[in-house]
C-alpha cells in the first residue's frame, strides 16, 4: 500500500526533505552519516538525531548509534515518490512556465508534498516521460541512472579535454549560488566546453559550442564547484 505523502507531511513537515536526502546521499556515495545528512539539510547533528527518531517511529528509516543511516522499504518508496514529483515539477516550472532554471529547485521543494500521484503521472506523460530533472539528475530507476551516477567529476578532467556536461549533482544544487553560476555561464546538461587549463584552485573553461574565432570569454570554475559537475568526453567541435 502506497504511503500517503500528504498525511505523513502533516505529521512531520520535513519528512520529504529527509527521506529524499538520505536516498540521494546513499545513491551517490553508498552510505549516509549523521554529519553528511546534517550538512545536506543544513541543520545541526542533534537536529538530525531528533528527526531520525521521528522517521523511525513512522517506519521510514533505520539507524543504530555509530552506524550509517538507511531507509526501510517504505521509506525508500516514499523517497522515490518525492523525487519523481520534485523532478516533474521542475520540468513544469522550467519548460512549460518559463521559470528560471536556477530557481526551480527551491520552488519544487515547496510543492512536492502538495500534488497527487495522479497529477505526477499526468505530468510525466505530458512532459514526454523525462529520464532526468532539468539539472541532469536521473529519475530513480531510469534507463540512464547508472550512466549518470558513474560519470566522472569535472574537477578530474584534464587540460585540453572537450567535455559534455551531464548533470549538476543534487549535492551541488545545495551549494549557495551554484545553480545561478552554472546558469549564467551556460553550464547546462548537453553543453560542451573545453578545459583550457587547470591548477590547484580550479579550471578555466571555454564554450566549445560557440564561435571558435575572435575573443572568447573564459569560465573560471573552482574545484569545489567542479566536483559537483559530472561530464562525459566529447569529440572536438
Amino acid at each position: 500500500m502506497a504511503i500517503d505523502l500528504a498525511l505523513v507531511h502533516k505529521q512531520f513537515p520535513a519528512v520529504a526533505e529527509y527521506v529524499s536526502g538520505i536516498y540521494i546521499l546513499q545513491r551517490d556515495y553508498g552510505q549516509v552519516s549523521n554529519r553528511r545528512l546534517a550538512a545536506w539539510i543544513g541543520v545541526s547533528g542533534s537536529a538530525v538525531t531528533q528527526a531520525l527518531t521521528r522517521l523511525k517511529r513512522l517506519g521510514l528509516a533505520v539507524h543504530k548509534r555509530y552506524e550509517d543511516i538507511g531507509l526501510t522499504s517504505e521509506g525508500r518508496a516514499l523517497a522515490v515518490q518525492v523525487l519523481r514529483r520534485h523532478y516533474l515539477l521542475e520540468h513544469l516550472l522550467v519548460r512549460i512556465l518559463g521559470y528560471p532554471w536556477d530557481r526551480a529547485d527551491d520552488e519544487a521543494k515547496l510543492l512536492q508534498s502538495e500534488i497527487s500521484d495522479d497529477l505526477a503521472e499526468h505530468l510525466y506523460q505530458k512532459l514526454g516521460a523525462p529520464q532526468t530533472c532539468p539539472h541532469g539528475n536521473p529519475m530513480p530507476g531510469s534507463s540512464v541512472e547508472q550512466k549518470l551516477l558513474a560519470a566522472p567529476r569535472l574537477s578530474d578532467a584534464p587540460s585540453g579535454a572537450i567535455v559534455e556536461i551531464l548533470r549538476i549533482t543534487e549535492e551541488g544544487e545545495q551549494l549557495p549560488s551554484m545553480l545561478a553560476f552554472c546558469h549564467n555561464h551556460g553550464l547546462h546538461p548537453g553543453a560542451h566546453f573545453e578545459v583550457v587549463d587547470r591548477d590547484e584552485r580550479g579550471l578555466r573553461l571555454k564554450d566549445a559550442d560557440g564561435p571558435q574565432e575572435g575573443e572568447q570569454s573564459f569560465v573560471p570554475l573552482s574545484l569545489e564547484r567542479a566536483a559537483h559537475v559530472r561530464y562525459q568526453g566529447a569529440a572536438a567541435r
